[in-house]
Order: structure tokens, then C-alpha cells, then sequence
């Protein structure tokens, strides 16, 4: 982890969350390291604490255990501070914790346009885009991600017509001018 930056708020967290898979995990790795932020994804840790993907825990065990796992680690969450939290959306507004992460830090979603989205998802899911329910599925899934959209004070950049570079630059210069506003 790089060493934090002279001048930037010393508690602040960057929330990240959003839908431009699948390079999110990478635009997250890539932000905590520029600005010396402890990484933490919510959806590493869950599969972590259980020991298997989250997709293998919802097959097996059901939502319900899903959701149990996902209020462990929230609470968990909401002790770190300069951190960059990275978690889904949904995640995000079922745990409660949307308050409390606002107190310490910024929520910032990532967005693109549908039809940016919906050549992504032809790309990831392959032969399966052609399966309407595997389609509907995926699109419920972005409807339930965009919910976040709708709080006020959420962040929104947007990644369709920008390289994966660019988008880093204009978080990060983002955050060095708000963490300059806080002191």
C-alpha cells in the first residue's frame, strides 16, 4: 500500500460501487494503491468467511444465508476508515449501512451506458446472453444495482466512452480536491 498522501483527510473512506463489470475489481485495486486507501471488497470477504463463492453459498444454502453473511461483514465494514470499500450496490442497500459509511467517507458509483452494458454482458456471459432468462436475470441484477442511484449524495461517474486509465484519473483527482475541501 503506498503511503498516504500529505494533506488528504486522514478518516475519509471512498465507497465504490456500481456496475461496469467486470473490470471493476481491477479499477478498485488499482484506486486503493493510488491513493494509499486500505482495499477491502465486501465480496472477497463474504466468500472468504464462508469458504466458497457467493453463487456456490446461494445454490447451497439459499438468499437468506447470502444475506446473513452480507450483515456480517457490513458490520464489519463500518469499522475501517481510509479505506476503499468496494461493494455491490444491492449489497450496499440492503445492509442499513448507508448512513453510517456517508459519515466517514464518499459513496461513488460507477455507471455506463445501457448499451455499453448490455455489449459487456454479451462479452462475460457468452452463449448464455442468448438465454432470455439468463439475459433477464442479468438485467435484474443491474436494475437492483442502479437502486443505489436513486439516494441523494451518490457520486456518479461514468465509464462508456473512457478508457479504464481515464476513469482512475478522474476519481483519483476527484478525491485529492475533496480530501483538500475536508481540511
Amino acid at each position: 500500500m503506498a503511503a498516504a498522501e500529505p494533506g488528504l483527510h486522514r478518516d475519509l473512506s471512498l465507497i465504490l460501487t456500481g456496475y461496469i463489470e467486470p473490470n471493476r475489481p481491477r479499477i478498485a485495486r488499482e484506486l486503493a494503491r493510488r491513493l494509499g486507501l486500505t482495499l477491502v471488497d465486501v465480496e472477497r470477504e463474504i466468500e472468504a468467511r464462508a469458504g466458497e463463492p457467493i453463487g456456490k453459498i446461494r445454490d447451497m444454502y439459499g438468499e437468506r444465508r447470502v444475506k446473513a453473511l452480507e450483515t456480517q461483514v457490513m458490520d464489519q465494514v463500518l469499522l475501517y476508515r481510509r479505506a476503499l470499500i468496494r461493494v455491490a450496490g444491492s449489497t450496499l442497500l440492503n445492509s442499513g449501512a448507508v448512513p453510517e459509511l456517508r459519515r466517514n467517507g464518499v459513496i461513488i458509483c460507477l455507471v455506463a451506458s445501457l448499451d455499453s452494458i448490455l455489449r459487456r454482458m454479451h462479452l462475460t456471459l457468452g452463449a448464455r446472453y442468448h438465454d432470455p432468462a439468463e439475459r433477464a436475470r442479468a438485467l435484474g441484477d443491474l436494475k437492483r444495482e442502479w437502486q443505489i442511484r436513486e439516494l441523494p449524495g451518490i457520486v456518479e461517474f461514468d465509464a462508456t466512452a473512457i478508457t479504464e486509465a481515464i476513469l482512475i484519473e478522474r476519481i483519483v483527482s476527484y478525491w485529492r480536491g475533496l480530501a483538500l475541501r475536508r481540511d
